[in-house]
């Protein structure tokens, strides 16, 4: 009889934001780190244009090539329940490595499954994802403050590159467990 499975509440937060950018994610912990790598690319509103990783206990994981500067596992060979060894435990996953998006995966809670519920789910978050190609969490405030002042001299250059009216409280968790409902 194989033990049953368990589910990680993982907490993600990008890192620097002011006001905080995050998702609180429930995973099983059968799920690979490439799994997770799209489970946090939906659930943050990224759209996967650039390279990643994962840095877990010292160790570098993602889609290993041979032009790596470390030693990279291939995240897909390893599950969560390989790696993460207790709640409370802490890792990063880095986005996009010119803009460097780094976020905090927060093990907060190994619960029990639950007969009929379906995962990966996000059961809360707060604010929007920066949009892609910002230039980073320093570029992404200079964004905000261009596209609220008419003035800014970056004002229209900002509105034409968006392309749509961009609010960054907008936090639609309907929405982001439609999309994760692919990976059930």
């Amino acid at each position: 009889m194989s033990p049953k499975p368990k589910i990680y509440q993982l907490k993600i937060s990008l890192s620097g934001s002011k006001p905080p950018i995050w998702r609180r994610l429930l995973v099983k912990d059968s799920t690979s780190l490439a799994d997770l790598h799209e489970i946090i690319q939906t659930s943050m509103g990224w759209e996967n244009h650039h390279l990643h990783q994962f840095i877990i206990n010292g160790e570098y994981y993602g889609v290993p090539h041979p032009d790596d500067w470390e030693d990279v596992q291939d995240e897909g060979k390893y599950p969560l329940k390989k790696l993460v060894p207790a709640e409370k435990y802490k890792f990063t996953y880095e986005y996009d490595f010119g803009d460097g998006w780094i976020h905090t995966v927060l093990v907060e809670k190994i619960l029990p499954a639950e007969a009929g519920e379906k995962y990966p789910r996000c059961i809360k978050g707060k604010r929007a994802c920066p949009p892609e190609d910002v230039g980073g969490i320093w570029g992404y405030g200079t964004f905000l403050e261009a596209i609220k002042d008419p003035k800014h001299e970056q004002h229209e250059m900002f509105i034409n590159w968006i392309g749509y009216d961009f609010d960054p409280t907008y936090f639609d968790i309907a929405e982001i467990n439609l999309l994760l409902s692919r990976y059930a």
